[in-house]
């Protein structure tokens, strides 16, 4: 086997985490932290008898943090992390709501039900002790 470099091109270098790059440094450790709200959240969800069918899911339109089913219906969650729950909830805004529903409707166009899909959009909010509140229906009409 022979490697061939090539010089010309420009390669791509990513920061690593260091204490002399700290907003890296947070970027990484909100990154985990956004995985771990996200698994916490996946456990909740299994515990009250959803299977879990994607986490992270990614069409043209955005990405869903948490795909889950029961029975017929599947429900689309968008996961917020900090310090309480009002914080996290405020972090959920207008723009992000109608992009999640577009990919939800996304989803649903690859599912046999299509648009009659039974679905439902939650939001999941988690504070800085790891307890989660789930708000069931969090964007419909009021």
């Amino acid at each position: 086997m022979q490697l061939s470099l090539d010089f010309d091109r420009p390669v791509q270098v990513r920061s690593l985490p260091s204490p002399e790059n700290p907003r890296s440094s947070r970027g990484a450790l909100a990154y985990r932290s956004g995985l771990l709200a996200e698994a916490n959240v996946a456990d909740r969800y299994r515990e009250a008898g959803y299977s879990v069918l994607h986490s992270r899911w990614r069409g043209k339109a955005g990405e869903i943090d948490l795909i889950v089913r029961r029975g017929d219906l599947v429900v689309f969650v968008e996961v917020k992390s900090a310090h309480d729950f009002s914080r996290a909830a405020e972090r959920i805004n207008r723009r992000q709501m109608d992009r999640i529903c577009m990919a939800a409707c996304e989803f649903c166009g690859t599912l046999p039900t299509g648009q009659m899909t039974e679905m439902r959009l939650d939001a999941a909010l988690v504070d800085q002790f790891g307890r989660v509140e789930i708000i069931e229906n969090a964007f419909g009409a009021h």
